[in-house]
């Protein structure tokens, strides 16, 4: 992935954005949304897009527009920012691969304490119980 390059497929809009502000918040345009179109992008690759549309379905419209918000505050160039941390983020997490699990088996000797500690277990309940006379 192309950091770089990503980064400059990235289109911002803005738009009113409610919130702490007062007054100030009905007249400026603090909300940032980030659109990135995932199918024409040259940043990545087709089986990392194929991967991203799978992981981000959510986020992603029908015409292949990623789209990510952030009004957390009342400054526009902070929420820039902080969108575009998220957006990179996202989309790193998105790309990783999970590793395949090898499946193990349980050692002799894991065996062999499981069956120890079983054994102690019963043997406390056993002597719980009321003799027979």
């Amino acid at each position: 992935m192309n950091t770089i390059r990503l980064l400059q497929e990235i289109n911002f809009k803005t738009a009113l954005s409610g919130g702490p502000g007062g007054q100030h918040v009905n007249k400026t345009e603090t909300k940032v949304i980030l659109e990135w179109d995932v199918f024409t992008s040259e940043a990545i690759s087709v089986e990392e897009k194929e991967r991203l549309q799978h992981k981000l379905k959510n986020n992603i419209t029908k015409e292949g527009v990623f789209q990510m918000n952030s009004a957390q505050t009342r400054s526009q160039h902070k929420n820039k920012k902080l969108v575009i941390e998220r957006f990179l983020h996202l989309i790193e997490a998105s790309l990783q691969q999970k590793k395949k699990r090898k499946p193990t088996k349980p050692s002799k000797s894991a065996k062999l304490k499981r069956l120890k500690k079983k054994k102690l277990h019963s043997e406390k309940k056993v002597n719980r119980k009321k003799p027979l006379l």
